[in-house]
């Protein structure tokens, strides 16, 4: 039976609600305790067929977790956060079990944009964003080096920008592996300072790095960040623009000076800024909160830029990874290291001017190992990339390079940025759709290439992440006909 486990329940909400109002009284401290007899969890591939979990690697999956269920709690600060990368050299913050439930506070890395609304009051944050001329909370904030005399901007020079909590190590994992991770809840952090009680924000930056910068009427070069509200409490559906201003030279407390933004984490000083409040009015964005940056570590490289996305997952910025979906992660590397970040409130297809709405939230996630002797027969038997399930969909994640630390090579993390192209990840994601429909439905070529003409939707994800990002949709109830 499902008790708020199992997404694909069709009474999830439900029951998810019943199973959180229980443990909500002593959360934090029953989290903490590491022990939770969940007893008799239902497998996620036992729904109908509905899932890319087979009834029967569910149940071998199921066999291999350990009896009591455990909660983990992982906090966001400055101990248990990695700023702009991911490592398999890391140091596990959590150790869990397959089958585990572990919630992870995230913060957004554009909370410097507004320090009193996004910073001030907020323990974590605080030690996180925690700049001053003699330190740093976190100093190193990208891939690059950490060496003053090399790095020209700040120690890591901003090569990858993601303020990523974890890694979370999954005992049992080996390369080979297939990691599902259902996201069973993904809600706003509470601003911590008192004047903004019951509110949560984020920010929106119309960057150098956007899809329109190069666009721009009358070639009017700008960054423009946009500050949004959301409600905390979740009694609204939306989120609405408070005020606008124009990103204008900026030194931090090191001394160097940042005409654009190309560091992350820099601490925006509004006595220089204008803040335009007339912004947006009468216009309410649904919120769908989810996470852009969630993925595990890649193998060929100790530092891996958080800005492209591959084969690992990460920075796919896709709106409908969020609360009831499930991600399934090829492993890479022992423990599989999974991260979590890039927060949104809200964002649409394609991420066009550079971010989304980057605002702090909590996910809690149940991580579910399935082992390669246990994959042969399965759809998730040849998973090489990150695919997304919902209730309804499935959908493959197609890039412009699909590997691209394996092949371009040495000078991969750099070489990747003038690599993009949507042609090239419609390609991917179109053959990736069709070796779905073939090994998973057993369609011939011609029957795959007739129905991705006519039952699949492809998307653009993203433009705006170094390794461009096309999505291809597949309704589950087309094949409601079939026995």
């Amino acid at each position: 039976m499902c008790k708020g486990d199992d997404v694909h329940c069709p009474h999830f909400e439900e029951h998810y609600a019943t199973f959180k109002e229980d443990m909500n009284a002593e959360r934090r401290s029953f989290l903490r305790s590491g022990l939770f007899a969940a007893g008799g969890l239902s497998a996620i591939g036992a729904a109908g067929g509905l899932s890319l979990v087979t009834p029967t690697l569910a149940q071998a999956s199921e066999a291999r977790q350990p009896e009591k269920r455990a909660f983990h709690y992982l906090p966001a600060n400055s101990d248990t956060v990695h700023w702009g990368y991911f490592s398999k050299t890391l140091k596990p913050q959590v150790e869990c079990d397959s089958g585990d439930i572990v919630t992870i506070e995230t913060l957004t890395h554009h909370a410097g944009d507004d320090t009193e609304r996004m910073v001030e009051g907020d323990e974590g944050a605080e030690s996180v964003y925690l700049w001053t001329k003699d330190k740093k909370g976190v100093d190193r904030r990208g891939a690059g080096s950490t060496d003053p005399n090399v790095y020209k901007i700040g120690s890591g020079d901003g090569q990858g920008v993601h303020i990523m909590t974890g890694p979370v190590h999954v005992r049992g994992a080996e390369p080979g592996d297939v990691l599902e991770v259902r996201i069973l809840d993904c809600v706003p952090r509470e601003s911590g300072n008192p004047k903004y009680a019951g509110k949560s924000f984020g920010s929106n930056a119309a960057a150098w790095w956007g899809f329109h910068y190069n666009d721009m009427l009358n070639d009017a070069k700008r960054e423009v960040i946009t500050i949004y509200e959301v409600d905390a409490s979740g009694s609204k559906s939306w989120a609405e623009a408070v005020y606008n201003f124009k990103w204008v030279p900026q030194t931090d407390p090191f001394g160097v000076t940042h005409t654009t933004i190309d560091y992350p984490g820099v601490p925006v000083d509004h006595s220089l800024t204008t803040r335009n409040y007339d912004v947006l009015k009468g216009i309410r964005i649904p919120i769908r909160p989810h996470f852009g940056t969630l993925g595990v570590a890649p193998a060929e490289a100790d530092f891996v830029d958080s800005v492209p996305p591959s084969y690992t997952g990460g920075n796919v910025d896709n709106w409908r990874i969020g609360k009831g979906a499930t991600m399934y992660y090829p492993v890479s590397v022992e423990g599989a290291l999974l991260s979590v970040g890039d927060p949104h409130a809200s964002q649409g297809d394609s991420e066009l001017c550079g971010t989304a709405i980057e605002c702090s939230l909590t996910g809690t996630f149940q991580l579910i190992l399935h082992k390669k002797a246990d994959l042969a027969g399965t759809p998730l038997e040849e998973l090489k990339y990150p695919m997304l399930e919902t209730q309804s969909e499935w959908l493959v994640h197609g890039f412009s390079v699909p590997n691209y630390l394996k092949e371009l090579g040495a000078t991969a993390q750099s070489d990747i940025y003038s690599k993009s192209s949507i042609d090239a990840a419609m390609r991917d994601a179109f053959r990736k759709m069709r070796k779905f429909l073939m090994t998973t439905k057993g369609l011939t070529e011609d029957e795959a290439h007739s129905l991705m003409s006519v039952g699949v939707d492809f998307g653009i994800t993203q433009v705006v992440d170094g390794n461009w990002g096309v999505h291809a949709i597949i309704r589950k109830d087309i094949f409601a006909g079939r026995a």
